[in-house]
């Protein structure tokens, strides 16, 4: 995964030009961190020391790369629902009594209005 991020990132990069704050190595990290431990991006950024944006660009970076190469690609929906075995849930939908407050219009205290102007 690594070899092909550098691949890319030199192809990307021939005439030269300003240098990376974020190497290739932590690029890669950040989107495996951001998929797998579900971090927020603010928090990616303040660890690393970078923009919300920056860690944005970067987990969009590596996934369009990773994309495009065919190489790691998630399984079709039919492979998965072949080897999954299904269960079943049942959610009991009764109808259950609420308790409302009786009809005691005699007891209740009633509040003056007060105007506000």
């Amino acid at each position: 995964m690594l070899k092909l991020l550098n691949e890319s990132y030199r192809i990307e990069h021939l005439r030269g030009g300003h240098p990376p704050k974020l190497s290739v190595l932590d690029r890669l990290v950040i989107m495996l961190s951001y998929y797998r431990d579900y971090r927020t991006m603010e928090n990616i950024a303040f660890e690393y020391g970078v923009a919300k944006s920056t860690v944005c660009e970067c987990v969009k970076w590596v996934e369009n790369i990773l994309i495009k190469s065919g190489e790691f690609s998630l399984p079709k929906k039919r492979e998965l629902v072949r080897d999954t075995e299904i269960e079943v849930v049942l959610v009991d939908a009764t109808e259950c009594e609420i308790e409302r407050p009786k009809k005691n219009s005699g007891n209740l205290t009633r509040e003056k209005r007060k105007s506000t102007r």
